[in-house]
């Protein structure tokens, strides 16, 4: 992903840094509209992985053609790995 990233203080609530969550931007294996979500029209869901090589889910608005907006990012979640193995 190739765009100018903001970051809300809400994407370090579960201790996942800026380093991390860039790294999990480059890695990312799963990258998709988010569906079946109550205010999800723009809202991205990305997992990659952090700098030890565990996998993140990355949760993120596109402000506009080249410029994110992360709000959340945390461990993956189990129900979420399978992105990664479909990827």
């Amino acid at each position: 992903m190739d765009v100018n990233i903001k970051f809300t203080k809400s994407a370090f609530k579960h201790g996942v840094t800026e380093a991390d969550i860039r790294w999990a931007i480059d890695t990312a294996k799963y990258d998709g509209k988010v569906e079946n979500d109550e205010g999800a029209e723009n809202k991205w869901l990305l997992i990659g992985f952090n700098q030890n090589a565990n996998p993140i889910e990355v949760y993120y608005n596109a402000l506009d053609h080249d410029t994110v907006r992360i709000f959340h990012a945390m461990k993956c979640r189990n129900d979420y790995k399978h992105l990664i193995e479909e990827a």
